[in-house]
């Protein structure tokens, strides 16, 4: 699964979301493995997520705290449209 599947995934779940509502990292994991393999997508898509956060494009949010694209992240993360998202 290459970075360009990940974030055109992640970009397309929140497209269909609306403006101000979030998804889990592993929404996107799910829709791109499989029952068996979703969870080893979870690392690669927490990494795009940071790459897209840093572009603007998602808003990485804890809570209600958003969170620094560098990272670390400890716990359970959402995503939501950055300033720069477009669909």
């Amino acid at each position: 699964m290459d970075a360009g599947e990940i974030s055109a995934c992640l970009l397309a779940l929140l497209a269909q979301r609306d403006p101000g509502a979030s998804i889990c990292p592993s929404d996107v994991a799910r829709a791109l493995g499989d029952a068996d393999t979703w969870r080893a997508l979870m690392d690669p898509v927490r990494a795009q997520a940071q790459a897209l956060a840093r572009t603007g494009k998602v808003v990485i949010t804890q809570g209600s705290r958003q969170l620094p694209a560098e990272g670390p992240f400890h716990g359970p993360i959402r995503l939501r449209r950055g300033p720069n998202f477009s669909s």
